[in-house]
């Protein structure tokens, strides 16, 4: 076991991608050990990738690349910008907006960067905002695309723990938009100091005018988290829908989607998702080897032993995941890691919902801190700022994302408020 964890230590150590490096893992560990068959792991990787729910991984980015090839995208930046571009720091203020928009399209972070960063961080270097700032701020409120729903890990932690994703989406809420506000907040601030520009104010015409030609744009999150909350959908259903609908948007309503443009969006979903679910495969299959060394049991043995509150397991849980987060996507981490920890949290009366959030949370933190960061990564290059510059720049905002974290984890009724509310027969 320990030859199997200096193996893929140094697989990370010289640069091979993590779900390779899981694969190859998995595949030195089932060769070591006598009486298994190597079909194990092609087996697990299968099996692992054997559920409906998981279709909707590749159907929420290809709504997502819809939506941004489509221009979508720029109608919810034209909208926040409507919104609160008059406030000091005005395009830093609707960066934060839009993300909270977008993240009810794409349940990504990685497709937020990719689609609003290339707008947005040339846009505010361009009106005199400091390349520290624009990456800063484009990073950080990024992570809201997987904690407001909908939201690709938690349709991932709730097909590997039965529970509802419906009830995780409406957990995300409140936390999705505490991040936004406190994160907009820090803009203010900073833009104070450095006297940064505001837009002026724009009439009740002009915004009703915008507001109306972004109306189509944001049925989109109505479909996906709605279809999923009134149960006329599974996630799956409701991400084709979307898809379906931004497509309609694109080519026959915004006319800038044109049927030449359809395999090259799909050729970029299927090489953005395949990453994902590969990476989900892989995880599965070192999973199962975990299991062979009992793994699992020495974990669950650990929390019995030495973890005797709710308290302790949080912030051991936490501490963990916060690690994971530093060289792990979120998708391999819960797959591996969720199993193991899940018994324990029920035994200390943590629900489902809260401990997926938690964990949704600390991964999405994970999208920052190098070395994996791959959303800070993204952000930078767009940016042209390196790592360090981009890391340092984005402390401040990601301060708020690990408070509400904590809020998130000691006062579960934040997250749990809106689910009880709206549907309180999921914890009858």
């Amino acid at each position: 076991m320990l030859l199997l964890v200096i193996c893929f230590i140094i697989l990370l150590f010289i640069g091979v991608p993590i779900a390779y490096g899981l694969g190859i893992t998995a595949f030195l560990g089932i060769a070591l050990l006598p009486g298994v068959s190597m079909i194990t792991v092609v087996h697990r990787m299968f099996s692992g990738l054997n559920s409906f729910i998981l279709l909707a991984v590749p159907l929420f980015m290809l709504a997502a690349n819809l939506m941004n090839k489509g221009r979508i995208s720029e109608k919810l930046i034209e909208f926040s910008l409507s919104l609160v571009g008059h406030i000091r720091g005005g395009l830093g203020q609707a960066n934060v907006l839009v993300s909270m928009l977008f993240a009810g399209i794409s349940g990504s972070s990685q497709a937020d960067v990719g689609g609003i960063g290339k707008i947005l961080i040339p846009s505010m270097i361009d009106e005199g905002y400091s390349k520290e700032t624009s990456v800063g701020v484009t990073a950080c409120s990024s992570v809201i695309g997987i904690i407001i729903p909908p939201s690709i890990p938690m349709v991932v932690f709730g097909a590997i723990t039965n529970a509802s994703v419906g009830a995780m989406f409406l957990g995300g809420l409140i936390p999705g938009v505490l991040i936004g506000v406190g994160q907009m907040f820090v803009v203010y601030l900073i833009a104070k100091k450095y006297n940064y520009p505001r837009h002026a104010r724009p009439t009740l015409r002009q915004f009703m005018r915008i507001f109306i030609q972004s109306v189509p744009a944001m049925i989109t999150p109505l479909i996906l988290v709605g279809g999923v909350i009134s149960g006329l959908a599974t996630p799956t259903e409701a991400a084709a829908l979307a898809c379906i609908y931004a497509l309609i948007l694109g080519m026959g309503v915004f006319k800038t989607i044109k049927p030449k443009d359809i395999p090259p969006i799909i050729l970029e979903t299927l090489k953005l998702s395949s990453v994902s679910l590969f990476a989900l495969a892989t995880a599965n299959a070192l999973g199962q080897l975990l299991s062979y060394y009992h793994v699992s049991e020495a974990i669950f043995s650990f929390f019995g032993d030495q973890v005797d509150s709710s308290t302790m397991f949080i912030l051991f849980s936490l501490a963990l995941f916060l690690f994971l987060g530093t060289f792990m996507d979120a998708i391999p981490a819960i797959v591996l890691f969720v199993p193991v920890i899940m018994p324990s949290a029920m035994q200390f009366g943590i629900s489902s919902i809260q401990l997926g959030l938690m964990i949704v949370i600390t991964m999405a933190i994970g999208q920052i801190t190098p070395p994996y960061g791959l959303c800070l990564l993204l952000a930078g290059k767009i940016g042209n700022l390196s790592v360090g510059r981009s890391f340092k720049a984005a402390l401040p905002y990601l301060g708020v994302v690990f408070i509400v974290l904590l809020l998130v984890s000691f006062f579960p009724s934040i997250t749990l408020a809106v689910p009880k509310l709206i549907k309180p027969e999921w914890f009858v």
